[in-house]
């Protein structure tokens, strides 16, 4: 590996799966700029991350298992990156690397969680899991959206996907001349699924899906995007000595379509089974590429073995010279022995394609664990994985042999009792130790020095019952005005006087609690699109036919709140836009929660609190 440290450029798409992608034999769609890519990278082939976005993120950044660092769903506050844990950007930052992300973070919004908070010195990110999602700001569309840049929201120019690639570029060449790290997080092409007519409409002849023709055109921009990045680092002379990495967070989303068995029915999914969620190998096993000159990865070929997101870390801090790791244990591992296709040793294991063949490297087999819970606590077995490069244990009952069987259709665990016993052990050392803080409380500081003002919404909420609740979680939902209710794990820095603002609608919108908002039915979210009155518009453009919808009113009496054991009540005018609450409260950590009392008797939470420090 060459003496000057490399730059990286490290592009993650999000719901993008492994048969997303036309050099990956999709027959729809058309990425030539990822192809090339492709083309002249490192390929992981057999490259498994989280069935769902969060947690992907929490052990690509940490290299830890993502259950362990207490993000193990995408929402219900169990998003949040735990305080303790050291980010990928922490370690590059600290080793003198220029520290930027541009897209979707989805690892918390309010101190210590912010990515400004751990590590990235330049910051555009949208709130939460996606644009339009409650933390994020209200009525953002995709296009000349208010983005956050690490102190306000501020407003962007522009389709989503490109400004995160345009800023991202912008960053590089402000600091071209030190090393970077430049993170580019796409939400695209998750839902909602919008993008402007001239990408989606050449996917419309070739599927009977509209909702497909978009998602195809959301991944062809990014296509082009990652090629105009490249051209650019080629012109100002960076592409020898800068790691371009993509991936995606997990399986695809909007690419096929599975029964319940998940088994796929129409779409492309590379010969897999399972899609996003999935406990199958379509719902976790994903592209990842590396190119890199200067390090002699500028030749095509394949890494068959076995390896996750939480080998990306590790390898990182090897290649780039970041120091002594801050932890002792990763559980992942370096793949720089992959990564130079080494000679022959002892303990060899066959499995990396050089262009020419196969070469070895010494690489001892072992089993990765990925699971999805989405619950407030996880369950044992719960859609899970058990991996090896032979082998699959699927919720610990189901085996197969994933060379002879891809699609995962034979159920061969009957006729392999020590390997499911093998596999199940391994399990269970993986569950004791990703189970250890399972019950410790990730919570948002309020009234410390980086939370004296701050903003809380239902994303973050905790409803206590041992099942899948999601609450309001994106904004065509507090829209719709749900009746639903949870609380917020707070730490309590200071003890002392506070305001909290209780909202139906955010203060950007500056609606009351009881109005609805204007514009027509609210729509769904999933659902969004052109409005279809304008659509012939003569002059209108994409951006100005996206309609929301509206929102319902809610016929709220009363407003209530309870921290530290202590409960308010208040009337709520017809007028009113907050109800507003001063509490004396003492420091520690304890639970927030709201309540609007309807005039028929129920309640529901306030999607939005907003907390000062007054004194």
């Amino acid at each position: 590996m060459p003496g000057v440290r490399p730059n990286v450029v490290f592009v993650l798409t999000d719901d993008q799966g492994y048969g997303d992608l036309s050099c990956h034999g999709n027959p729809i769609l058309k990425t030539p700029h990822i192809d090339a890519l492709h083309a002249v990278s490192v390929r992981l082939t057999n490259y498994h991350v989280g069935p769902t976005c969060a947690p992907t993120r929490a052990g690509l950044l940490t290299g830890h298992y993502a259950n362990s660092t207490g993000v193990w769903r995408t929402s219900g506050g169990r998003s949040l990156l735990r305080a303790n844990e050291v980010s990928m950007a922490d370690y590059f930052s600290r080793s003198g690397y220029a520290t930027g992300i541009f897209g979707k973070r989805h690892l918390g919004d309010n101190a210590p969680y912010r990515p400004q908070d751990r590590g990235f010195e330049t910051v555009v990110v949208h709130g939460g899991g996606g644009v339009s999602q409650t933390p994020d700001y209200w009525g953002n569309s995709y296009i000349d959206d208010k983005y956050w840049d690490g102190s306000n929201f501020t407003r962007y120019q522009g389709y989503c996907t490109d400004v995160w690639f345009q800023q991202g570029l912008r960053f590089i060449e402000r600091n071209r001349h030190r090393p970077f790290f430049c993170f580019i997080p796409t939400n695209a092409p998750h839902a909602p699924h919008l993008v402007e007519p001239s990408y989606s409409d050449p996917y419309l002849s070739a599927t009977p899906h509209e909702t497909r023709a978009k998602f195809y055109g959301m991944v062809a921009r990014i296509d082009e995007n990652v090629g105009k990045l490249r051209s650019r680092l080629k012109e100002m002379a960076l592409e020898e000595n800068t790691i371009f990495i993509l991936m995606t967070d997990n399986g695809s989303s909007g690419g096929l379509d599975v029964d319940e068995d998940h088994f796929v029915i129409n779409g492309y999914n590379a010969g897999m089974r399972g899609k996003k969620a999935s406990e199958y190998d379509g719902g976790h096993r994903v592209p990842f590429f590396m190119h890199w000159p200067a390090g002699g990865l500028d030749v095509g070929r394949d890494v068959d073995l076995l390896t996750a997101n939480i080998d990306i870390l590790p390898t990182l801090i090897e290649v780039c010279d970041l120091g002594t790791p801050c932890e002792t244990e990763f559980d992942g591992r370096s793949l720089v022995p992959l990564l130079r296709n080494s000679e022959a040793t002892e303990g060899e294991v066959s499995g990396v394609d050089n262009g020419a063949g196969k070469a070895n490297a010494e690489w001892p087999e072992r089993a990765i664990v990925t699971d999805t819970q989405r619950l407030p606590r996880p369950v044992k077995w719960r859609r899970s994985a058990v991996m090896t490069d032979h082998w699959r244990l699927v919720n610990g009952v189901e085996l197969y042999a994933i060379k002879e069987d891809p699609e995962q259709r034979f159920d061969v665990a009957a006729d392999h009792p020590g390997t499911v016993a093998e596999l199940r052990e391994a399990y269970g050392t993986w569950w004791q130790k990703v189970s250890r803080q399972f019950d410790e409380e990730i919570p948002i500081p309020i009234g410390g020095p980086e939370s004296s003002s701050l903003r809380l919404n239902t994303y973050d909420w905790h409803n206590g019952r041992e099942a899948e609740w999601e609450g309001a979680w994106n904004q065509c939902l507090v829209r719709q005005g749900p009746v639903c209710n949870g609380y917020w794990e707070v730490d309590v820095v200071e003890a002392g006087a506070y305001r909290l603002t209780l909202r139906r609608w955010p203060e950007e919108e500056d609606a009351p609690i009881t109005g609805g908002l204007e514009s027509g039915k609210p729509v769904s979210w999933t659902e969004l699109r052109i409005d279809p009155d304008e659509e012939a518009a003569v002059g209108a453009s994409w951006k100005d036919r996206i309609r929301w919808g509206g929102g319902v009113a809610l016929p709220v009496q009363r407003a209530g709140i309870s921290i530290a054991g202590e409960e308010a009540w208040k009337s709520v005018g017809l007028f009113d836009n907050g109800a507003e609450f001063e509490l004396t409260v003492p420091a520690g950590g304890t639970h927030l929660q709201t309540w609007f009392e309807l005039e028929d008797g129920r309640s529901l939470g306030a999607y939005y609190v907003y907390v000062e420090k007054m004194d």
